[in-house]
Order: structure tokens, then sequence, then C-alpha cells
């Protein structure tokens, strides 16, 4: 016999539950000398009323029903016994002297029984019949425990694929690994940077993805947490490991500062996982005794190699985006031309981490004819649209440094993206400030127009426009327009201003508004317009801020 069968054969406690007194004591002595514990009942009415009072773990695991009893028959204890969801799972064992015709039977197993006897009944029968539906009743719940934590490991998984960062990540393993064990959790990890430390605790009833992200940016030595524990399970092995700590040993390595991780009253499970040798791995601690199993052992195995998995694959992500990002920076201009009568300030803001990145771009460059502001943005989030940006930027360079008139510069653009990027749209605003800053053309190609703000404080938008770059469509001249000393010019993409849902004229309104109401100097003023707009914004932005005169 297997140590489930045995286990599924088990003694139990059974609830006997017959009006007369000499059979309950015969049934009630043979359970016991085969090592049941027996509750006794004298009618349906106390027996349901023993089963509602019985504390969740403490319910008998099956009952011995006569089916002829003084205010109600057994089958309607039976049937109000499966109806309660707290023991519908039971298994009801009908025995009767009188009601031993077939219709009886068929009736008592059409109701609800799981088994009908009829006396005189052999000992060995009830035994065998007992064994039986308890090994059965057993088995059942067992595989709708398993199908529930199986639901449960899915649900987890999720959620720590969806984490975008270091915290949330490690708040999801640890509400994971509590709903999974049943168990207080806590879950420790390295951010996808490698540089902060994070360690999350959930109570047993957290559900998936909802635990408490405790955050710890640490020292050196305390970010040597996952080393130590490493030492006592996995070492620099890849793969998932379990071992068995005690509850003072694990208290002493993790609960020198704060506490959170002292949530266990007892010995605790470590489990630890890595998918790359040299990778810091992640570690799970639930409760020693949660671990009854080799089905526990698996499914926390499971999830502990689920979430390496996903601290990878958001480790190589950010990873990816840190490298493409520094990519994008080295297409802007690492310094701005200095011209006499006009203070320039720039700012760029990549999109969220999670985001991928855009083709923002901007330049100025002192030309023959002037300073030429250029801003820009390629249609598209991706390495490729990154890749474009400077391809355009460095053309547009090129073309000013000839001495290209501002609707030459877009002709020449459009001619490039038709020819090479026939694909790909480019918008494009340029500004070109004359000598002494007083007058200024503007030629733009489909991009979100110039605010213009005058020394008084009054602002306007230079609406004049053509078509996007790449469509091989004729562009107009640029719009000379006259300047007052004092004035700021801002060009900005539309990453600062589009919020989903709102209509793009009111946005526009509402910075102009704003610009109107900024400190005069430009550096504050881009600061002021990046901490009213720029904020959780999943598009890249740039801003130019000319002060003229």
């Amino acid at each position: 016999m297997t140590v489930q069968r045995h286990r599924d054969s088990a003694a139990a406690t059974v609830l006997v539950l017959d009006d007369n007194e000499t059979n309950r004591y015969i049934v009630g002595s043979w359970l016991r000398r085969a090592g049941h514990t027996v509750v006794e009942a004298a009618d349906g009415t106390e027996g349901l009323a023993l089963l509602a009072a019985a504390p969740e773990g403490a319910l008998p695991e099956l009952a011995v029903v006569d089916v002829k009893l003084p205010d109600m028959s057994g089958f309607e204890v039976c049937e109000q016994i499966k109806a309660d969801p707290r023991t519908a799972s039971l298994p009801v064992i009908h025995v009767s002297a009188t009601a031993i015709e077939l219709s009886d039977r068929t009736q008592g197993l059409h109701r609800g029984a799981d088994a009908y006897l009829t006396e005189p009944i052999a000992p060995d029968e009830l035994l065998a019949t007992v064994t039986a539906a308890l090994r059965y009743a057993r088995a059942r719940r067992r595989a709708e425990r398993l199908a529930t934590r199986v639901a449960a490991l899915n649900s987890s998984t999720l959620a720590v694929y969806a984490a975008k960062d270091g915290e949330t990540f490690t708040a999801a393993a640890a509400a994971g690994a509590a709903a999974l064990m049943e168990s207080a959790a806590v879950a420790v990890g390295l951010s996808p940077d490698n540089r902060t430390l994070h360690l999350a605790a959930a109570p047993r009833s957290t559900p998936a993805g909802s635990g408490d992200p405790a955050r710890a940016d640490t020292a050196q030595s305390e970010a040597r947490l996952l080393d130590l524990l490493a030492e006592k399970a996995l070492g620099d092995r890849t793969g998932t490991e379990t071992v068995v700590l005690p509850g003072d040993e694990w208290r002493a390595l993790t609960c020198q500062d704060d506490g959170r991780a002292d949530v266990f009253p007892g010995d605790v499970a470590l489990t630890l996982a890595r998918t790359k040798r040299g990778r810091p791995p992640v570690a799970f601690a639930v409760r020693a005794d949660a671990l009854t199993g080799a089905d526990d052992r698996e499914l926390l195995s499971q999830l502990a190699q689920a979430c390496a998995l996903a601290l990878e694959a958001l480790r190589t992500r950010s990873e990816e985006h840190a490298l493409v990002l520094t990519l994008q920076r080295t297409f802007l201009p690492d310094r701005l031309p200095e011209v006499p009568g006009v203070d320039m300030a720039v700012r760029y803001e990549p999109a969220a981490d999670d985001a991928e990145i855009g083709g923002d771009f901007y330049e100025a460059i002192r030309t023959p004819d002037g300073l030429l502001l250029a801003i820009g943005d390629v249609a598209g989030h991706s390495l490729k649209a990154a890749m474009i940006m400077g391809e355009v930027r460095h053309a547009l360079r090129a073309y000013a440094i000839e001495g290209h008139d501002p609707q030459s510069l877009l002709k020449n653009l459009d001619a490039l993206l038709v020819r090479l990027r026939p694909s790909m749209t480019v918008t494009v605003c340029l500004v070109l400030v004359e000598p002494g800053a007083r007058r200024i053309q503007v030629a733009n190609a489909g991009h979100i127009p110039p605010l213009l703000r005058h020394p008084d404080g009054t602002t306007r938008y230079l609406t004049e426009h053509g078509p996007l770059l790449g469509l091989n469509l004729p562009h107009p001249p640029p719009v000379a327009h006259d300047v007052p000393e004092g004035s700021t010019l801002l060009l900005l993409t539309d990453g600062l201003v589009e919020v989903p849902g709102e209509n793009l004229d009111e946005s526009l309104g509402k910075l102009g508004d704003t610009l109107s109401r900024t400190p005069s100097g430009i550096e504050e003023l881009c600061d002021r317009l990046l901490a009213t707009f720029g904020k959780g914004k999943t598009d890249d932005i740039a801003l130019l801020a000319a002060r003229l005169g």
C-alpha cells in the first residue's frame, strides 16, 4: 500500500446518526475498534446541528445515517448535508433494517447517499464501506484542492510577469506564495538593475498580486542577504532548491532591522531559484509545515521557477531599455550653440521604463541666415524610430550648414525619407531666428505648432503648417513673424500635451495658460512645464525654449 493510499484510508471522525441507542452503540464500537473517532446524534435535527456547530477543520469526515428517524427521514438529512457548501463533500452511508427494498436503496442513492447498507450488517462490510467512502472523498478533496492551487499558481505567474519593477515584482511573488501555500510568505529579490534589494511579506490571506511591497533601499552589506540565503540552499547553481531552516536561523538572517520578515512562528521552508548562472536568485520563504508532501514542494518549486524567469525577463527588458536609451541620447545634440541675443534651454524626457523609446529630437544650428531651431518626431516607438530620428537629424544638420532655407530643408528631408524610408513619416517644425532676433520664419511639416509668449505674458500658437515628411507632397514657404524683444519661443513634441481621452486643443490651451504664468527664466520655464504636464507620460518629451533679445 502506498503512503498516499494509507493516508486516504486512515482513521477519521465519523458521525453516527441513529435513534436506536443499541444500534448507535454497536456501530460506534465497530468504528472505534478500527481506530475511528465517533460522535453520536439521536435524530436528524441533532445531527445537523452538530455539523453546523463544528468549527472549520473539525468537521466529521463521514456520516452513517439511519433511514428511519423520528423527526425526518435519513434521506432528508442527507439532502441537507449535501446542500450545505460546508458539508457537501461529506460522504453519507445509509443503514436501515426496514427500508431494504430496491426502491428504498435506489431512492437513497438518488438523493445523495454515497452507499446504502441493509441490516443485518457484518462489521467487516461496514468498515470496508467506510474505508472506501473515505478513500474516495479524500482523493476527490485532494484533487479539488490541487486544481484550486494550480489556478492560484497560474494567477500568481501572471501577476509576476505583469510586474513593471522590482518592487511590484517582489510584492506579487510574496502574495503568490502566500495564496499558493496557504501560509504567510516572504519574497526577496534584487531590482532589475541589481542595485536595490526588495523584501515583501504577505499574510496567508493575501490574493496573488496584492502583497505589501515593503521596499528596502539597502546598503551594500544588506544587499548580501540574497547571497547568504543562497548559501543555505542553491549556492551558485541554476534551478530551484528548498531547505528547511530553524526559525531562529531565519530571523538571524533577515530580521535584524525592521522585522518585516518575522512572520513565521516556527521553522521556515526556504526556496531559491535561478535561471542563469551568475545572476542573483529569487528567494521565497513559507512556513515549514505548509509543505506536507510532494505536491506542495512541486507547486512551490514551479512558482519559484516562474518568478525567476519573470525576473530575468524584467532584468533583460531593463538592460535593453537602458542600452537603447543610451543609443538614442547619442543621436541628440550634446550642446547648444551660443548665439548673441538668444538664450536657449532644452529638456528631453524618455518615456516610462516599461514603454518603448520614440523618435523625438531637437536641434539648434548656426547657419549663414541665422539660428535654425528644429524639433521633430518620427512616427512609432521602437529602436527603428530612434535610428531614423538620428538619420533625419544628421541630414538636417548637413542641409542647414550648406545654407538651405527652411522650405528647401523640408523638401530635401522629404525626398530623403521617400527614397530611403518609404514607409515612415516624420513631423518637423523649423524656426529660423534671423540675425538680431527680431524676426522669425516658421516652416512646419505637420508638427505641434510652436508657442510664442510676448513680453507682456500673452501667448499665441504659430499655427501655419504643411504636410508631414515622407508623403512626397509640396511644402509651402515659411511664414515670417516679427517678435518683440524679450519674447519666448517654445517648441515641443506631442508627448508633453497629449493625454488619452482629452482633446488636444484643450491640452494646448492649458499649456498656453501655464506658459503665460511661468517665471521668465527659460530653465525654470522648462522645469515648470515638465512638472506640470510631463508626469506619468508614456511618450518621449522634447522641449526647446528660446528667449529672444
